[in-house]
């Protein structure tokens, strides 16, 4: 038992993240479902592309909220500088998964599941990136700021 709270403890922001990520992309998932098969034709590229944007957006609000209290633990005070800064890394890599249904979809016929599930192991890849590097790093320095201190 010390041993699996040692690894847990030792890998606690990965394993938190890759939770988050699962819910964070049964969200996307679940909108972007309830999209084409009510009101959107993911056969209409432009219908595919809202309904991907519908999604990205739903996601993008419940992965800040939960990356910033459970996996980064982030005390940041500049919320609005924090959050801007998430978005701007969740944008490009929506115009990665933007690019990808295209080409998937639209170019190469390929199925709109099966190409929305690559897309998101390309996403989730780089949203932990640009999370851990970009937005919630203040965090890391503060935190070793202080332990120094």
């Amino acid at each position: 038992m010390d041993k699996i709270k040692e690894l847990y403890t030792k890998y606690r922001e990965i394993i938190v993240y890759l939770i988050v990520g699962v819910l964070t992309t049964i969200v996307n998932w679940v909108v972007y479902f309830i999209c084409v098969r009510t009101f959107l034709d993911p056969k209409n590229p432009i219908q595919l592309q809202i309904a991907v944007l519908i999604a990205w957006v739903a996601g993008v609000l419940f992965a800040y909220v939960t990356n910033r209290k459970y996996v980064f633990q982030s005390r940041n005070p500049e919320i609005l500088k924090e959050f801007t800064s998430f978005v701007l890394s969740r944008v490009a890599t929506y115009l990665m998964e933007v690019f990808l249904m295209w080409l998937l979809v639209t170019i190469m016929g390929m199925n709109d599941l099966i190409a929305k599930i690559i897309a998101n192991v390309v996403v989730i890849v780089g949203n932990y990136i640009f999370s851990k590097l970009l937005v919630f790093r203040n965090k890391d320095k503060k935190s070793v700021d202080s332990e120094e201190a």
